[in-house]
């Protein structure tokens, strides 16, 4: 289809409003910030390094929002509003054209020369067939532009990219919200900081009603704050998010040809999340071979559906074979989508809060590699962190929702064992509502609820550790 030069122009005008008034539209100014958003301007403004900016997350997480926030920044730190320019490539109008035609016209249309600096956002890149090599032929092209693209088939981009943009793709991920970024949501950040940090003894059973809210509409900004969103919460994220990734996404990059056959595989885990799978398990109550279950599972991993955590036994050793690991959602709204939503009466209510507390690991991505669960034939420990160098323990954490080992820690004589052959002197162990800290069997014990861990490990280690001395 052809579309005239005109009509390309005015798309332009339309999408980039800030030419006129030097503000983005109020839509996407009353949206919040979300605290990953100080660490993406950075490498926006960055130019002694000629990168591109990879933008890459799963769908629905506030892609589009970081992008226009960026743009306004950019506009109050002097930037002149015309020398940043705005394309949806998922806009019919642009359908099939060429970056570099859609950046010429732009650079026309302003009378700019190649010495001029600026800013060009390119949206939905992956809507463009072979996106990794327009960017990389304007990148060696034209030296004064920063190019900033995101998309939301979070695993096409990541594989192109690593593919193609070596030395010339700065990627940047951007996961669903933490529990933190949800309670900032919900609240003003000040508010968050200093409510939690100074009264979150008396407020415990608040905290854990909105930690079973993230649980169940957590993940994703719109339906966090929505509660028409979160009544419908299988239309907006199963037919949005989960059915687009499993039935567009990965099929037209891996060339997926049983999409019943992954969906069921997904349907499978999703379920059962935070539970410990073989490959010989799943292929027996999926139905799938083995073979492709294992590329699925880095399928889904890449689409950043799941994360998968390795087994270490009880001398915290890695298996030759990988026989047997955990996988875990991302967000466990994922499951509420699928299913529905849980109360902690629910069976499987366990398993979720463990996703959960794994789910804000994910934004920790430097550590994410060094993080294992153990289990041997007579114990298991949720969450053991390696250091990355000696490769020994030297943090363990056991998640439940029960307050059952802080009033009877001899529950956890298992776990004791694997402290002592791994010269262990601390366990972390989490509860419902429960603050203490005890010596026992030469061990000392941290009972900390689990709210209260994802809530550190999410994002407010600074104010909440510094109060967690007092509180236990």
């Amino acid at each position: 289809m052809f579309i005239e030069k005109r009509q390309i122009v005015d798309r332009m005008l339309s999408d980039n409003v800030w030419w006129q008034d030097n503000s983005i539209e109020s839509f996407f100014k009353a949206m919040h910030n979300r605290p990953y958003f100080k660490l993406f301007f950075p490498l926006v403004t960055e130019r002694s390094i000629k990168r591109a900016v990879v933008l890459m997350g799963p769908r629905r997480v506030g892609k589009t929002v970081m992008l226009h926030h960026t743009i306004q920044s950019l506009i109050d730190n002097n930037i002149e509003s015309k020398k940043i320019c705005y394309f949806s490539i998922d806009t019919p109008t642009y359908s099939k054209i060429p970056l570099e035609e859609l950046l010429k016209i732009y650079i026309e249309l302003n009378n700019f020369s190649k010495k001029d600096q600026l800013f060009v956002f390119f949206d939905e890149i992956q809507y463009l067939n072979n996106w990794e090599n327009h960017l990389k032929s304007l990148v060696d092209t034209y030296h004064n532009i920063k190019f900033i693209v995101s998309g939301s088939a979070a695993a096409a981009l990541k594989l192109k990219s690593n593919e193609s943009g070596a030395g010339r793709f700065t990627d940047f991920i951007l996961p669903p919200l933490s529990f933190y970024e949800y309670l900032v949501l919900r609240y003003k950040e000040t508010q968050t900081e200093q409510f939690w940090n100074q009264n979150i003894n008396n407020n415990i059973d608040k905290l854990n009603i909105e930690f079973i809210n993230f649980i169940n509409f957590g993940g994703y900004p719109e339906i966090s704050i929505s509660n028409i969103s979160q009544e419908n919460i299988n239309r907006y994220l199963k037919n949005d998010i989960i059915d687009k990734v499993l039935l567009k996404d990965l099929p037209n990059l891996y060339g997926v040809q049983d999409i019943q056959e992954l969906n069921v595989l997904f349907n499978y885990i999703a379920y059962n999340t935070g539970s410990e799978f073989s490959l010989d398990e799943i292929s027996s109550n999926s139905g799938v071979a083995k073979n492709t279950i294992k590329k699925y599972l880095q399928y889904l991993e890449a689409a950043f559906l799941i994360h998968i955590v390795h087994r270490i036994d009880q001398n915290s050793k890695k298996f030759k074979k990988a026989n047997f690991f955990k996988v875990y959602l991302t967000n466990t709204s994922l499951r509420s989508a699928l299913f529905a939503p849980l109360n902690k009466q629910s069976p499987h209510f366990g398993n979720v809060v463990e996703t959960a507390v794994y789910a804000q690991y994910y934004h920790q991505r430097s550590e994410l590699n060094n993080i294992y669960y153990a289990r041997w034939n007579e114990g298991e420990v949720d969450v053991v962190k390696l250091d990355p160098i000696y490769q020994k323990p030297y943090y363990i954490l056991e998640i439940k929702w029960s307050n059952r080992y802080a009033e009877d820690p001899k529950q956890l004589r298992k776990i004791f064992n694997y402290c002592k052959k791994n010269n262990l002197n601390t366990i972390h162990v989490t509860s419902i509502d429960i603050f203490k800290k005890i010596e026992y069997n030469d061990i000392n014990i941290l009972f900390i609820p689990v709210a209260y861990v994802a809530l550190i490990e999410s994002g407010m280690t600074f104010y909440l550790q510094n109060n967690l001395n007092n509180l236990i």
